[in-house]
């Protein structure tokens, strides 16, 4: 078994990118040590994870951190990314029954490397400890920090095998990871890799405290084009009544404040990603998600799928 998801994975290139099986499998297998790594590029504190690799395999992984890093400067070069998804769009992600092979425009990835959405065997999906979290000194989630999915194949079924700090599971067990992270305020964010053959490769379930993309779009103001919004902006009623709810460490963009009077909350446009966790939070429904076509096409791939046999 060992032997048959290491061939499906290398197997998955063309042989003209046969070199970037080596970087997917350094980091599928040892994806703590990677994200160790590029939280200690990026300046920020992290625990060392457990287990000691080989001094070879350590500066291979530095090294590719460095170059994710450096490809992260622009939308021409970023090689690893990600896309903010609402609720539904996250769950349509991991409950597809077919193989699904979807191109996508830069409306919806606006990225020039990996952006599509290519699924085999849709309903093989690992879960996995949050590797952000278990870096930070100080995580917002307890042991195990299952929220990490990878879906598809040879991804989840690699991991499986390989990474002893991920779980094959269910689709709906997937659903389940996706709304207790929506009911805690969580972010859900689909991720494109170059080296996951340009495509679509997991969610996350981010938080602002510990997860390396938000923590870095919110402390550089968006200005590197490493998370896109998710097509959507978050609208207040005239009847919102002012009491907070949403404004109380809910946001997880820092999007949202009271008006001087303390009286409506006011949405930043330019810094909501159009997540919805504050359409959810609002006890009287004060709060929507809207189309806004400056932030892109949704990554609905009901709606995307319909597209495509329409043209």
């Amino acid at each position: 078994m060992h032997h048959e998801t290491t061939r499906a994975l290398y197997e998955l290139f063309p042989l003209e990118d046969k070199n970037d099986f080596f970087a997917l499998y350094l980091y599928l297998k040892y994806i703590d040590h990677f994200i160790y790594h590029v939280f200690q590029s990026s300046g920020l504190p992290a625990v060392k994870p457990p287990g000691k690799l080989a001094d070879e395999l350590e500066d291979m992984i530095e090294a590719y951190a460095q170059q994710i890093g450096e490809a992260a400067m622009s939308s021409d070069t970023n090689i690893y990314h990600g896309k903010v998804v609402k609720l539904q769009d996250a769950i349509k992600l991991v409950t597809q029954r077919e193989d699904l092979n979807l191109p996508l425009s830069e409306k919806v990835i606006p990225f020039k490397l990996a952006r599509d959405v290519i699924l085999k065997n849709p309903d093989s999906i690992a879960v996995g400890t949050c590797v952000c979290r278990a870096v930070s000194p100080n995580p917002c989630l307890p042991p195990p920090q299952e929220v990490c999915l990878f879906v598809g194949d040879p991804f989840a079924s690699f991991l499986d095998v390989h990474n002893p700090k991920f779980r094959r599971i269910s689709q709906a067990e997937a659903v389940k990871v996706i709304e207790d992270a929506h009911r805690r305020g969580d972010v859900h964010c689909a991720y494109f890799k170059k080296e996951a053959g340009n495509r679509f490769v997991a969610i996350c379930n981010c938080c602002d405290c510990c997860c390396l993309g938000i923590r870095m779009w919110n402390q550089l103001g968006g200005t590197i084009p490493f998370l896109a919004p998710s097509g959507y902006v978050a609208q207040v009623r005239d009847d919102c009544n002012g009491c907070g709810a949403c404004a109380e460490n809910t946001c997880r963009f820092k999007a949202i404040s009271m008006d001087d009077g303390g009286e409506k909350a006011v949405i930043s446009f330019e810094r909501c990603m159009g997540c919805g966790v504050c359409e959810d939070v609002c006890p009287i429904g004060a709060i929507s998600l809207r189309r806004e076509t400056s932030k892109g096409e949704p990554l609905d791939l009901e709606e995307l799928k319909s597209q495509t046999k329409a043209d």
